[in-house]
């Protein structure tokens, strides 16, 4: 079995009913899986695209973003979905390290898709715009040959090297888990999942993707999230009964008027930790389920989850999921008790096959058959799972991995910046925002509108600090290195 054809065997069941809704568009199973076979074909005769070959996709939300997907895995090839944030010099390093040659893309990104013309003259680019019209309803069965233990999505996740990994992922990992989180969330074919994050994001190719079309759901793919009023407008309008979102979005939620029939049966909070205080303000306000769950791309994202059911505790992210073990383990590999505070590990057939041509960083990431995640936490008596603090320096900004240390490169290319740190500030909206604090060399006096230009023009808006901090030296221990607890400590808005 692979993922291309499970969604075949899945489409083949209902060719007639809607598997996408796009504002006043529609897609039935049968349009989705006829263009997505016209689309293995295009690649294959056209690109000569071959199985295990990396094939790029760099879109905004839409409904070819799936076509381009299925198409990919249908032609046995492995599909690099990147961030549709990135800039051109970010993605080039990526399509470098994946050995991508052809980048599925359209024209909302016509100007970045320039730059990488220049940038990697090699590389060949398949527009939306040119994907084949096809007619009548599917039904056709792919010769595809590829296999569970086959590669078949490459997610490069941020580095605390500053330099993004690829999160090798199988068709066996990504089926498993989408089963796991079929059994866990209950859901059924009558069920309608409102895609408002980015379909790049792990969390939402499980389950705003693969998951509704495993099992003949439908997705309701949102044009606009922004204000969110118009999501609600698209789940009254086309009936959605799962939400899949991060906690941002959900805080906003409870700020807007909902009408009395909303139509949701359950609310899943992924990507980055759900305050407390924002599942009070939801609970009181909200008469649907808000579950909070936790992921990792380099788990096919899905590790634990609140159940159902309940009880749901406010603060855990809850428990495994069917077929995944979860643990808390020392740094020497000792399974610690109840409450005892250690690095949650991961053990299933979710867990990623490695990073791509990084042995040394997968051998640092797996241990005997765990995933290590890099999440501090504990267990609770009921086997209840809480994060606490995390082990690596990351931020999460909208649900997204921010490393520090990719901005701080950044800084030091400044002419005149002696020391640099990155911290991450809470930040009611975006959950944290970054904010970077310099030492400069002696008589060099720097502007910070122009120290945040800089670092516009090399990084994702939503990596640039929200501000700058100048100190005349950084906090260092004795051996040297930044105290980053002590900037925390300043406060900085």
């Amino acid at each position: 079995m692979n993922l291309f054809l499970a969604f075949t065997d899945s489409a083949n069941k209902r060719l007639d009913k809607v598997a996408m809704y796009w504002g006043d568009a529609q897609f039935t199973y049968g349009q989705v899986l006829r263009q997505s076979q016209a689309v293995s074909g295009q690649l294959m005769e056209r690109y000569g695209v071959k199985p295990g070959d990396r094939v790029g996709i760099w879109l905004k939300n839409c409904p070819e973003f799936v076509m381009a997907m299925f198409g990919i895995l249908g032609a046995g090839a492995v599909v690099v979905p990147i961030n549709n944030f990135l800039k051109a010099p970010e993605v080039e390093y990526i399509l470098t390290d994946a050995n991508v040659n052809l980048l599925i893309s359209d024209s909302a990104m016509a100007e970045g898709c320039q730059q990488l013309k220049s940038m990697r003259p090699g590389l060949e680019f398949l527009q939306i715009e040119e994907f084949p019209t096809v007619d009548g309803d599917g039904g056709l069965l792919s010769e595809n040959r590829r296999n569970e233990a086959d590669l078949a999505v490459i997610i490069y996740t941020s580095g605390t090297t500053g330099r993004p990994k690829g999160a090798m992922l199988s068709h066996g990992n990504l089926l498993h888990n989408v089963e796991s989180c079929q059994l866990v969330l209950q859901v059924v074919s009558f069920d309608r999942f409102a895609v408002l994050l980015p379909m790049f994001h792990s969390f939402m190719l499980t389950v705003g993707i693969l998951l509704p079309l495993s099992i003949g759901g439908s997705m309701v793919l949102m044009k606009s999230i922004h204000p969110p009023k118009n999501v609600i407008n698209e789940i009254m309008a086309h009936q959605a009964t799962i939400l899949p979102a991060i906690p941002q979005f959900f805080r906003a939620l409870v700020a807007v008027q909902l009408p009395g029939n909303l139509p949701l049966r359950i609310c899943v909070s992924g990507a980055a930790p759900l305050p407390v205080e924002v599942l009070k303000e939801f609970n009181a306000k909200i008469p649907v389920p808000l579950i909070e769950g936790y992921g990792l791309s380099e788990a096919s994202p899905v590790c634990s989850m609140n159940p159902v059911q309940g009880p749901w505790k406010a603060g855990s992210i809850g428990i495994p999921i069917p077929n995944v073990e979860m643990s808390v383990q020392d740094d020497s590999g000792r399974e610690l008790g109840i409450r005892e505070v250690g690095e949650i590990c991961i053990r299933g057939g979710n867990v990623m096959q490695g990073y791509w041509n990084q042995p040394e960083e997968t051998a640092k990431a797996l241990r005997n058959g765990w995933l290590l995640t890099g999440d501090v936490g504990y267990q609770d008596e009921d086997g209840y799972f809480y994060i606490t603090d995390r082990k690596k320096d990351m931020l999460l900004v909208n649900g997204i991995n921010v490393y520090p240390r990719e901005i701080e490169e950044v800084l030091y290319r400044i002419r005149g910046v002696k020391e640099a740190a990155v911290i991450g500030m809470p930040d009611a909206r975006k959950g944290e925002h970054a904010v970077a604090f310099i030492a400069t060399d002696e008589g060099i006096v720097l502007d910070e509108k122009a120290v945040l230009q800089h670092v516009r023009e090399s990084l994702a808006d939503y990596k640039v600090p929200r501000r700058v901090v100048f100190l005349t030296s950084l906090p260092r221990n004795a051996t040297g290195k930044i105290l980053k607890t002590e900037l925390r400590r300043m406060q900085v808005a």
